[in-house]
């Protein structure tokens, strides 16, 4: 049995994949923009959250290694909320850390 890897297409960079995938281009245009939408407010999210657990470590005088063994997770994932990699992260991984040192997160929706 052989899997079929041939590359067929590639979207260049930048390039509007709704429009490439067939939909009208009004209709792409609208997607596009929703979509990028949601991944900037999703970005937004997790940065705050991750500021959150940064600020945290930072009140205890915590370094990265202490804090991961609260945390129950890596130093290198520390490192990288520290940093703020959001896409390294789900937005609740980021609420069950925040769980763990007793700063739950509640939802307020608007």
């Amino acid at each position: 049995m052989t899997i079929d890897t041939e590359i067929r297409h590639v979207t260049k960079p930048g390039a509007n994949l709704f429009l490439e995938l067939g939909f009208a281009p009004d209709e792409a245009k609208r997607l596009q923009a929703a979509s990028r939408k949601q991944i900037n407010d999703t970005r937004l999210l997790k940065q705050q959250l991750m500021e959150e657990l940064s600020t945290w470590i930072v009140e205890h005088h915590l370094k990265q290694a202490e804090a991961a063994e609260i945390l129950m997770v890596s130093r290198p994932r520390v490192s990288d909320v520290v940093n703020k990699k959001t896409a390294k992260f789900t937005i609740d991984t980021l609420v069950e850390m925040l769980s763990r040192v007793g700063k739950p997160v509640k939802l307020t929706i608007g």
